[in-house]
């Protein structure tokens, strides 16, 4: 089992920044990647950014190119978003989850972004 515990999270105007991190314990030995998601009520979860640890490459949903980014530190087993330029269409709770082969197979509780207009 690996435990993901996400933090950062708030309200914040639209225009502004929040830093998200998410630290990762238990068997992560086998992860191999970590991604951030998010989700509103009623609507699925919505796939917003990843990391491979082991190249360092980094994927991003169309909606949040250019204006967040995504960081990681292995060693830590924490994994970072840096999100800039926040519209009231991110509005969410942003979870993150870690990716052992190719499934994303742990999931932390989330926490919420509010971007009031």
């Amino acid at each position: 089992q690996v435990q993901l515990v996400e933090s950062g999270g708030g309200l914040v105007q639209a225009g502004g920044s929040l830093r998200l991190s998410c630290a990762a314990s238990g068997r992560t030995f086998r992860t191999n990647g970590m991604g951030w998601f998010r989700q509103n009520p009623g609507k699925d979860r919505e796939f917003v950014a990843s990391i491979i640890w082991s190249s360092g490459v980094a994927a991003y949903a169309d909606s949040v190119k250019g204006r967040f980014s995504i960081s990681g530190d292995n060693a830590k087993n924490t994994v970072y978003l840096q999100m800039n330029s926040l519209k009231p269409e991110d509005t969410a709770e942003y979870l993150c989850a870690s990716r052992e082969t190719y499934e994303y197979k742990f999931w932390g509780q989330g926490t919420q972004v509010t971007v009031s207009s």
